[in-house]
């Protein structure tokens, strides 16, 4: 199915590092949608989208923080706290993004990391060709460490299945440019 029927379900895209990484995850999951930013670079769109991360999904992580603290779990912060003004390219390797630490990156994909002691996820952002279409796929893969990883990923799973493509829709519609303008990012 073509990616311009919506955010839909879809397996880890083949010849994206992220794949890789699966192998023996207690977790992984992928959607993918027409790319709102063909001629951006992976880490390009990444940082747009999660510039327009919607106000509830920064509720949600700051509810998180504040749970985890309790068990020693790290605060995270949230996903679009990154310098704003800061262009793509001066990004490194191992340098804290948002929520995550960068651990891959290449024009048509970048991947995210954050490795914590109950878990260590995996976020990648692929841009490929799906049916002829610009497409992406924003895939996530989870290897839980020890039963608070198991107990965490009890409650996260299920509630990641439900927000991410909610998310996503969301943002998409802030991102997308509209058809009668010049094509900018709205």
């Amino acid at each position: 199915m073509p990616p311009s029927t919506g955010v839909r379900l879809c397996p880890l895209p083949e010849g994206s590092h992220i794949l890789a990484a699966a192998t023996g995850a207690d977790f992984a999951d992928c959607y993918c949608f027409a790319d709102p930013l063909p001629q951006a670079s992976a880490l390009e769109s990444y940082l747009a989208l999660t510039a327009h991360t919607p106000n509830w999904m920064n509720a949600l992580m700051a509810l998180r923080n504040q749970a985890v603290r309790w068990v020693g779990l790290k605060h995270l912060g949230a996903l679009n706290a990154f310098g704003a003004g800061k262009p793509a390219a001066a990004y490194q390797i191992g340098e804290r993004i948002g929520i995550f630490s960068l651990l891959h990156l290449q024009p048509q994909e970048v991947v995210l990391t954050d490795n914590d002691k109950h878990l260590c996820v995996q976020v990648s952002l692929f841009k490929h060709t799906v049916q002829g279409q610009a497409a992406v796929s924003l895939g996530t893969v989870v290897h839980i460490h020890n039963r608070l990883g198991h107990m965490y990923m009890s409650v996260v799973g299920p509630v990641h299945s439900l927000i991410v493509p909610l998310m996503l829709k969301q943002v998409l519609k802030q991102v997308t440019p509209n058809p009668g303008n010049s094509g900018g990012a709205n």
